[in-house]
């Protein structure tokens, strides 16, 4: 059994000292089962706690790449990125060579350096020589020196905004995934569980999902839970929903079983459910049964516009997560369509779901900005295994900057229109926001 887990942002513990936002975990069978797999969790921490580390602190709003500012102590406050010892400071020098302390008193004395004369660089031999166009704008002005660019800066990061993918088995080792370099299946103290056709452990109350669960509310009693709902994981046919004997997808049947996996889940302690099936009428189903059984609190994030997309082969191969036969573009989106989208949003927001999500991520930057432009809720975003995967490989042959190019991926994500993203690059993203370097 194999549980892949996402993200986390405490101020206390290892996953806290990076400023990850939240933990995701879906699970697989081992060798031995090949088709059981379960969506466990993911798990978010407010950004009020993630511990500020002292001179590369994160802002929690800070723009991407940025520190926050630390004052120092005393009645006049610097604006100045870390907190510096008396020793360093005195070793900071003006231009002219003079310390920080002897510019001061100067000032004070009403001393101040003559301006600096003006010198315009010498542009290369064989420049030619024109008059400067007559241009009232020049947008390059705001271009010009890093403090500007961060000024004007639109969008921003923050490991707030992101979500860690991890897996989890229920063997012992830790065993690399060879399609995701830099991702392992964590091991599981406990025994494998049984699979069937109609998903029935996906509301087992002892099942992996709600142990995971409780699990992790005993250790932070003050994190927020996301579940995946979903029976592709515990069906052995590998499909989102029961199997009729023609091959059919069975809508309405399906639900029933998603409402009990739901309230089972919000039973263990779940505080977000997230249903990724795409069966019709999921969401309101749902919202109804955990409203009948006192769930009220319990929220709903939909995967509202999920494509039937090639970029989930990795994922697929770390979980054996492949239907047994056919495919699943009679519920996941056809990826040519686009104004299919808003009718599954306004579906969805209509029964109720309180966060809209949309997968895969890159590739749907125009649906991720339609929901963006068309709801008020919170969207979330999904940077699935193939998107990592490629640029993981792009990074190793050195055909690419890997560092610049996942910074640069999840910028757009999030200029797109999404509140969250879920990513394998959440940890190695929050060191760099944090101005950290893994061991």
């Amino acid at each position: 059994m194999t549980v892949m887990v996402v993200g986390v942002a405490i101020g206390r513990t290892e996953a806290t000292r990076i400023g990850l936002s939240s933990l995701y975990c879906c699970c697989n069978s081992s060798s031995s089962s090949p088709r059981l797999q379960a969506m466990a969790s993911t798990v978010s921490f407010s950004p009020a706690n993630v511990q500020m580390l002292q001179g590369r602190s994160c802002h929690s709003h800070a723009a991407f790449g940025s520190c926050s500012a630390v004052p120092r102590a005393g009645a006049r406050l610097r604006s100045t990125a870390v907190r510096v010892s008396s020793e360093q400071e005195a070793a900071v020098r003006a231009p002219s060579g003079r310390s920080i302390e002897e510019c001061e008193a100067d000032a004070v004395a009403g001393k101040f350096p003559a301006p600096p004369p003006l010198v315009r660089p010498k542009a290369p031999e064989g420049t030619p020589q024109i008059r400067p166009l007559d241009l009232t704008k020049r947008p390059r002005r705001n271009r010009r020196s890093p403090a500007l660019r961060s000024a004007f800066q639109e969008t921003t990061i923050s490991p707030a905004n992101l979500v860690l993918p991890l897996f989890i088995h229920e063997g012992e080792e830790d065993a690399p995934i060879g399609a995701m370099p830099g991702c392992y299946r964590l091991g599981w103290r406990h025994g494998l569980l049984d699979e069937s056709q109609s998903g029935d452990e996906a509301y087992n109350d002892n099942g992996l999902v709600p142990r995971t669960i409780r699990l992790l509310k005993d250790k932070f009693p003050d994190i927020v839970v996301y579940t995946d709902v979903a029976l592709d994981p515990y069906s052995s046919d590998g499909h989102d929903g029961i199997v009729r004997e023609d091959g059919v997808i069975m809508n309405d049947e399906t639900v029933y079983q998603l409402c009990k996996q739901a309230v089972s889940q919000a039973r263990a302690g779940a505080d977000v459910v997230s249903p990724s099936d795409m069966m019709d009428g999921r969401v309101g189903a749902i919202r109804a049964a955990l409203d009948a059984e006192g769930f009220h609190d319990v929220s709903i994030m939909s995967y509202t516009a999920k494509y039937a997309s090639s970029f989930y082969g990795p994922f697929r191969e770390a979980l054996d997560s492949n239907p047994r036969f056919g495919d699943k573009k009679t519920y996941q989106m056809n990826p040519a369509n686009y104004r299919e989208a808003l009718i599954e949003t306004r579906e969805d927001e209509k029964e109720g779901a309180d966060i809209l999500l949309v997968k895969p991520g890159l590739p749907y930057l125009d649906v991720i900005r339609l929901l963006r432009d068309q709801s008020s809720l919170p969207i979330a975003a999904y940077q699935v295994s193939g998107e990592y995967s490629m640029i993981k490989a792009g990074g190793a042959l050195n055909m690419i900057d890997e560092e610049k190019v996942m910074m640069e991926s999840l910028m757009c994500l999030r200029r797109a229109g999404a509140d969250i993203i879920l990513t394998y690059f959440a940890r190695q993203a929050a060191t760099v926001l944090c101005g950290m370097r893994p061991n």
